[in-house]
């Protein structure tokens, strides 16, 4: 791992001024937690849009986020525990919402990758498909749609759980799997000629689901909670998230993902 932010040095030089213009409480070290998935965050190249995020963070409320790799299962886990203060990129559910809170940042759809020799040019065809296997990584949900499709099939024993996207894209390659469910931070893989020769994807009819930083309600008071929140809308006021994701996608659709109804906190 290569997650080297140096968050300290800005704190040092002064750089990040919001604890002192009325934001976040700098009394102690934050810790957050990063997750490997695609464009969001890459240990190979110790890049990523949550990345920029992180670092953005720390610049701006001139605290110190300490920041680490881990699974996306063990990052929910320690922030019910209390254990994690941060992390980015989640997305709420009943459940969650009993542990976490969240700022907002972008919203994207779900899609569902199949092969093309599995005959499946439906949701429908999938969950009548009783040989079909769909791939997830363990911990993750997703839109209503897809959700339904993940318990359904689930409860048929036909779920192949996995720890992150490259484990699934070589189940499908190899036929272990028939279809796997993807963000547009998984397309570049997608790309990739092995892939895109033997797939092709099928839309949910779902809205867009809103993502943004996790906050654990056991480590950070509603205050505090508030003014992370408040931090966050900032960015997204003053076109910086907009910058980031333009940084990695194409202007229409960052745009598409960056410009989205708020949800309640």
């Amino acid at each position: 791992m290569r997650i080297s932010l140096q968050f300290g040095v800005l704190l040092a030089l002064g750089i990040g001024d919001a604890s002192a213009a009325g934001g976040p409480d700098c009394t102690r070290p934050f810790t957050l937690a990063l997750h490997d998935h695609g464009l969001l965050y890459s240990p190979d190249t110790d890049s990523g849009i949550d990345k920029d995020f992180a670092d953005e963070l720390a610049r701006r409320s001139g605290c110190e986020i300490r920041v680490s790799l881990m699974s996306r299962a063990r990052i929910w886990k320690l922030i019910e525990s209390g254990a994690l203060d941060f992390s980015l990129s989640g997305i709420t559910n009943e459940e969650r919402n009993q542990y976490a809170s969240f700022a907002w940042y972008f919203s994207d759809k779900y899609y569902l990758l199949v092969r093309k020799d599995a005959g499946i040019h439906a949701l429908s065809d999938f969950e009548r498909g009783d040989r079909f296997q769909l791939g997830v990584i363990r911990s993750f949900r997703y839109s209503d749609s897809a959700n339904h499709l993940v318990d359904t099939l689930s409860a048929e024993n036909r779920v192949s759980l996995a720890g992150g996207l490259e484990p699934l894209y070589q189940a499908l390659i190899l036929k272990r799997i028939q279809g796997m469910i993807i963000e547009p931070f998984d397309y570049p893989a997608i790309d990739e000629k092995k892939i895109r020769d033997v797939t092709t994807i099928i839309e949910f009819n779902d809205p867009a689901v809103p993502h943004g930083l996790i906050m654990s309600k056991k480590a950070l008071s509603a205050k505090q909670r508030e003014k992370w929140r408040a931090l966050v809308d900032a960015m997204r006021a003053d076109g910086t998230v907009r910058r980031i994701f333009r940084k990695y996608f194409k202007p229409d659709l960052a745009d598409s993902m960056v410009d989205f109804q708020m949800p309640p906190p």
